[in-house]
C-alpha cells in the first residue's frame, strides 16, 4: 500500500457527503423537471457520476452529464465539453470537481457556461480548500480545509485506497 498522506475522509464518509450533496441539489431543484451535471476532468467526472445516482436514488429529477475538458494550467487556452453548448441552452446546471483549490477551474467553467442562457450554475466539490483567487464560492462541498498552500490533497474515488487525503 502506498503511504498517500493523512487519511480526512473514508469511503463511507465519502458516499455520505454525496449523498447529503444530492439532497442539497434536489432541493435547490425542486422546481425543475432535469438538470445537466457537468463534471470537470476525469475526476469531476467521475464524482459528477456518483452524483447523479445518488440522486437517482432519492428523485425523479432527469439527469443528463456533461464532461468539460480545461486545461488548468492555462484555462484560457482550451475549454472543451462533450456537448454542444446549444443542447444545454435554458437548463440548471451542476458544476462537479473533487477540490477547489485557487477557484480558476471552477471560474473558467462557469464563464464557459455562460455564453448561453441558464436558468441557474451550482457548484459542487468534494473539498473547498480555501485559497480562493476568485470571487467563487462551491455552493455545495463535501468537506472545508483550510491548509497550507505547500499541503496537497489527494481525491481518489475508486479503489481500496479511496478517502481524502493531506500530505
Amino acid at each position: 500500500m502506498t503511504v498517500l498522506g493523512n487519511k480526512i475522509k473514508d469511503a463511507k464518509e465519502i458516499q455520505s457527503s454525496i449523498k447529503r450533496i444530492a439532497y442539497q441539489v434536489y432541493e435547490s431543484n425542486l422546481d425543475e423537471k432535469s438538470i445537466v451535471i457537468v463534471g470537470i476532468g476525469k475526476r469531476g467526472g467521475y464524482l459528477s457520476t456518483l452524483l447523479g445516482a445518488a440522486i437517482e436514488n432519492i428523485c425523479t429529477l432527469e439527469r443528463s452529464y456533461v464532461t468539460l475538458s480545461i486545461d488548468k494550467k492555462n484555462p484560457l487556452n482550451r475549454i472543451e465539453s462533450d456537448v454542444p453548448l446549444d443542447q444545454l441552452k435554458n437548463q440548471s446546471i451542476v458544476i462537479v470537481d473533487d477540490v477547489l483549490n485557487t477557484g480558476s477551474t471552477l471560474i473558467y467553467a462557469v464563464a464557459y457556461f455562460l455564453q448561453i442562457p441558464v436558468k441557474r450554475i451550482k457548484t459542487a466539490v468534494m473539498v473547498n480548500r480555501n485559497h480562493k483567487k476568485f470571487p467563487i464560492k462551491a455552493d455545495f462541498k463535501g468537506i472545508s480545509l483550510s491548509t497550507s498552500i505547500n499541503e496537497h490533497i489527494s481525491v481518489i474515488l475508486e479503489g481500496e485506497e479511496t478517502g481524502i487525503y493531506l500530505s
